[in-house]
């Protein structure tokens, strides 16, 4: 899909969020989309290669990567008529990464998304959104996400827990710019307006521009120098821009993102 065609979608969807009412009982789509004969085009990689801090000359895919082949096909699904939660404002919350084998960046691949279901949040509705990656028929990565649409839950679900725990070893201090949900917007196609500009994330309760999850996924797995196969990150709470953050990790495959005030931002493991 062109940028020029995602833009439309984004557009749409951000015309029919405020007629959106969510609800983790509410229908939803249950078309499962594909498309094949996938490639990827090497200047775009390139550049989301140089704003997540990933090496540019390894030959593979980013384990990120995939996520951001398949978003257009996750906004062709959250942009339908039948979505029920607005997709302006939507904040990622978690997603799991299983990689089978290497993904050749030159290689053809087919790609497949679908929603599995939702479910009610402490803070609103929860979505999971299943891509899937193939290469000659066979499944070699696969992901799973959750994205949150806040809204007033009542006394529907308990709160749930604070996620702390022992911060691990602080091997690097990062000072995110204020423009890089704009350059990571425009290397990922995600140009959701909480990521943008002041003004357009505080019309949704931000008091700055926040970092996409994504970014900050990518960022720690460029610093781990490896993805590894299994991924799983928690996205905790926002990294407002501009920010300082510090990245921890204590070898064993587990990292994290912290504020200057110990606030945990984002908690991972790969395997």
């Amino acid at each position: 899909m062109t940028a020029d065609g995602l833009g439309l979608l984004l557009v749409r969807g951000a015309l029919r969020s405020p007629f959106k009412r969510p609800s983790p009982e509410a229908g939803f789509p249950r078309t499962r989309l594909v498309r094949p004969g996938v490639r990827v085009d090497q200047d775009r990689l390139a550049a989301y290669e140089r704003v997540c801090g990933f090496p540019t000359d390894h030959g593979d895919l980013p384990v990120t990567y995939p996520h951001v082949l398949g978003f257009p096909l996750t906004m062709r699904l959250m942009t339908e008529r039948s979505f029920p939660l607005p997709l302006l404002g939507l904040v990622h919350t978690s997603i799991e990464i299983t990689r089978h084998v290497p993904l050749p960046a030159s290689a053809e691949y087919e790609l497949d998304v679908h929603i599995e279901g939702l479910a009610p949040h402490r803070r609103g509705t929860e979505v999971t959104v299943a891509t899937g990656v193939r290469a000659a028929g066979e499944v070699v990565w696969e992901s799973r996400s959750t994205y949150l649409a806040r809204h007033r839950t009542g006394s529907r679900t308990a709160p749930g827990p604070a996620h702390e725990s022992t911060p691990l070893p602080v091997v690097a201090e990062w000072r995110p710019a204020g423009d890089i949900g704009r350059r990571y917007a425009a290397v990922s196609g995600d140009r959701n307006p909480i990521h943008l500009s002041p003004l357009t994330a505080r019309l949704f309760g931000f008091p700055r521009a926040i970092a996409h999850g994504m970014w900050t996924a990518a960022r720690c797995l460029a610093a781990a120098g490896s993805g590894g196969t299994r991924v799983r990150i928690r996205f905790l709470a926002p990294v407002l821009l501009p920010g300082t953050v510090t990245y921890g990790t204590d070898g064993s495959g587990r990292f994290e993102l912290r504020g200057t005030d110990g606030r945990l931002h984002l908690s991972g493991e790969t395997s």
